[in-house]
């Protein structure tokens, strides 16, 4: 700021001008005091406030203000994006549902930390032990002591990887004192005696999810990170953070739809879905894709894969070298996979029975017109294998085997420990659900998808916020996550059929699921199987896979994948990343398994490449798409997986 003609005014003059024309003169250079500061010490003891704060009195506070005022600008636009797409009537409801439940679960454990004084009390002097020495600790620090931190950093928490949080005692004690708190938090919950499994696991989550959202991490004034970058920015950082959430409100209808990928940087069947194929055949439920093959020769069982309609079909044909469907086809497979309608309103009434007769049943029929082969081994993921196995019990009852043998992805059969996704399937919850599925005849693809996130709130929810909302800035282009925030909606009947006779009342594995008027029963499904469990899995956690797959009739070849939901499966022997475990059929208890398993490096593909080619080696010349049978409707991969949700 120029005050160079203010300084050369005579001392009296100056004041009667600035008052005659107060406009016509800058303003004076706001003085901030220096902060007061000892000298940092080598590991960083005693440590200054970070330059940028030093340097807040040089700030240009005009074009603060005018971020500011531009940041009231975006405010208004996000909530009016908000008020404008939400139901308000269904917002409440399902709100409602959400804070009674979290009411009556964290309830729960207070009850039971109460119901003797004496150990709340003590469990509260644990805690106030803890914050009070972590304030003596920081207190040393400030005076110059070099002494170590009470909570020690963690390398693997992102949230905490700037240097101020080591380095400066305030933020220090910020973050020491919140992880204290969380942990307590945890073990408050953990220790809690006499609640059933379900409810200490709704409570451990909703713990998580509270300590996730009041993280100091979370907010400008103390994340150091978010400090700098927005007294660097003049606080611009914060206009374009405000310009995204309304953009990212407005995209999910008035729900906050985080960006977690570049969406600009894809385009599907040319970086994403990008295996040549064809369309070769569309109902109501379904585009059934043909690819077209690479090898002179194919084996002569084809294979149908039967996908998730939660998220989208190319989850299993990302791009070249990650692409399970491409590698099969490269194997000789002659592949199908299903490509599930995102639906709307007149799709209200699809169900699960919809699905089996419209989508799989359908698609072994034009298998057979296509190819002229009666039987296929199929594979299923996740609920489209739920969906795999409760079809298959369907044709064993009524004597179809045209399915020789199934692979399933980590898929469940039995709900009985069926992971964190349980946690949002309760009586209250459903019926809130209903009521909302009622107004539009399906759910939301955002709404799913803020459930999947809540069960990594730090790595799903909380890092996009503080990086999209606060920082400004865009996420990278990555691919699985693109793929992840493509979400799709669910028809009402074949949601609600899933969450009640699966995930609450367990049916299938409990012999009483009837679909179409029959009653089925996996112990009849005896072609052979190959299970797939990752390790890490949240959402079909491994030992409810393992669980599941003695129910079925035949011979089961259980495996266990290293990683995750998507990395355990999406895993091409290119990478050579992780590892996965064999030691046969699924017998005894989990653990036991685990035990007595062999270890292998790399990709467990090869290993069911193995296992399927061996049920039928025999093979054919190479078959195009539609077999010249079928009239070809649109390249691969289809219109259905482009509709947004």
């Amino acid at each position: 700021m120029d005050t160079t003609r203010a300084k050369a005014k005579p001392p009296k003059k100056a004041p009667r001008k600035a008052r005659k024309k107060p406009a016509a003169e800058p303003p004076a250079p706001v003085s901030v005091p220096a902060p007061i500061v000892r000298p940092a010490k080598p590991d960083g003891a005693g440590a200054p406030l970070p330059a940028n704060i030093e340097a807040f009195g040089r700030l240009d506070f005009d074009a603060l203000a005018e971020n500011m005022a531009q940041l009231v600008d975006q405010g208004r636009k996000a909530l009016a994006a908000a008020i404008g797409g939400a139901n308000p009537e269904e917002a409440r409801s399902e709100l409602a549902a959400s804070v009674a439940d979290a009411t009556k679960t964290l309830g729960a454990v207070a009850e039971w930390w109460l119901s003797k004084p004496e150990r709340a009390a003590v469990a509260q002097a644990d805690l106030y032990s803890g914050l009070s020495t972590i304030w003596q600790q920081t207190m040393r620090r400030y005076s110059g002591e070099d002494v170590p931190p009470i909570v020690p950093s963690d390398l693997t928490d992102k949230r905490f990887a700037a240097p101020e949080w080591k380095e400066n005692p305030f933020f220090d004690w910020l973050r020491q004192s919140y992880l204290l708190t969380a942990r307590w938090a945890g073990e408050m919950v953990e220790k809690a005696e006499g609640l059933d499994p379900q409810t200490k696991a709704r409570a451990a989550f909703y713990a998580r999810l509270i300590s996730s959202a009041v993280s100091p991490s979370n907010f400008v004034p103390t994340n150091p990170e978010l400090l700098r970058a927005t007294i660097d920015a003049k606080g611009e950082n914060l206009v374009r953070g405000l310009k995204m959430l309304a953009e990212d409100i407005s995209a999910g209808g008035g729900v906050l739809k985080i960006r977690q990928s570049a969406a600009q940087k894809f385009e599907l069947g040319v970086d994403l879905a990008n295996t040549p194929g064809k369309v070769i055949w569309r109902n109501d439920v379904m585009e059934l894709i043909q690819y077209e093959p690479t090898t002179a020769e194919v084996y002569a069982r084809p294979l149908l894969i039967t996908p998730p309609w939660i998220n989208k079909f190319y989850v299993l044909d990302l791009n070249a070298e990650k692409s399970f469907v491409r590698w099969a086809v490269e194997q000789g497979f002659t592949v199908f996979i299903i490509s599930w309608v995102n639906p709307d309103e007149t799709k209200a009434t699809k169900g699960f029975e919809a699905y089996m007769h419209e989508g799989v049943l359908t698609a072994l029929d034009v298998i057979e017109k296509a190819t002229g082969e009666r039987k296929v081994t199929a594979a299923g993921y996740c609920v489209g294998g739920t969906l795999l196995a409760l079809t298959l019990a369907y044709m064993a009852a009524t004597g179809d085997d045209r399915i020789d043998s199934v692979t399933f992805f980590a898929t469940q059969v039995d709900f009985s420990d069926a992971g964190d996704l349980q946690i949002f399937v309760d009586e209250a919850r459903l019926a809130a659900l209903d009521e909302s599925m009622a107004r539009t005849g399906y759910l939301e693809g955002v709404k799913m998808a803020n459930a999947f996130n809540m069960l990594r709130p730090n790595e799903l929810i909380w890092s996009y916020v503080v990086n999209n909302y606060m920082k400004g800035v865009e996420p990278a282009a990555f691919d699985l996550l693109y793929w992840n925030s493509d979400s799709t909606r669910i028809p009402r009947a074949n949601h609600s059929f899933y969450l009640r006779g699966c995930y609450l009342e367990n049916r299938l594995a409990r012999g009483e699921m009837v679909i179409d008027g029959v009653r089925v029963n996996l112990r009849q499904v005896n072609i052979p199987v190959f299970e797939i469990a990752p390790k890490e899995d949240h959402i079909a956690p491994a030992q409810s896979v393992f669980r599941g797959a003695k129910f079925f009739g035949g011979e089961v070849t259980f495996v266990l994948a290293g990683s995750g939901h998507i990395a355990g499966i999406i895993n091409p022997p290119s990478k050579n990343k992780y590892q996965y475990w064999t030691g046969g059929p699924a017998k005894g208890a989990f653990e036991d398994w685990i035990g007595k398993a062999k270890e292998t490096k790399g990709s467990w593909w090869p290993y069911w490449l193995a296992w399927v080619t061996a049920q039928a080696p025999m093979k054919v010349p190479a078959r195009q798409p539609g077999g010249g049978k079928l009239k070809l409707i649109c390249d691969a991969p289809g219109e259905y997986v482009r509709v947004r949700g």
